[in-house]
């Protein structure tokens, strides 16, 4: 609600009547503008919100063997679209063991795949 152009005094006594605070909000308006609200919960509002927007970026990493089977691999995979839906960043670690690297294609293989399955979650999520 709008009142208009009226004194000081008036303001404050206004703002007493209904037991909230007077808050200049544009001191460097010509007259400056004031409003009446409760000022203790107009803060406690503003600090919620900032930490509400605050999330810290992580780095959360999938560890995965050539060995390693397809339903596992499934699960990974789903928990890397969680992941990347949290907004964190997403590391597909892959460990050999032994002989296992002398087959190193067999891990570059299912590196790809777990990378296509997870680029085609987020296009897919975003259109």
């Amino acid at each position: 609600m709008q009142v208009g152009v009226i004194s000081k005094e008036e303001a404050i006594t206004k703002a007493k009547s209904v037991e909230l605070d007077l808050v200049e909000v544009a001191p460097d308006a010509s007259p400056p503008v004031c409003r009446i609200m409760n000022y203790g919960k107009f803060k406690y509002k503003q600090k919620k919100k900032m930490h509400q927007k605050q999330h810290v970026v992580q780095l959360k990493e999938l560890r995965l063997r050539p060995k390693t089977g397809e339903h596992d691999i499934q699960t990974k995979i789903r928990q890397a679209r969680k992941f990347l839906e949290n907004k964190d960043r997403v590391l597909i670690n892959m460990m050999f063991k032994g002989r296992e690297r002398a087959h190193a294609e067999l891990g570059d293989e299912i590196l790809k795949q777990n990378c296509c399955c997870v680029r085609g979650h987020r296009q897919g999520g975003e259109g």
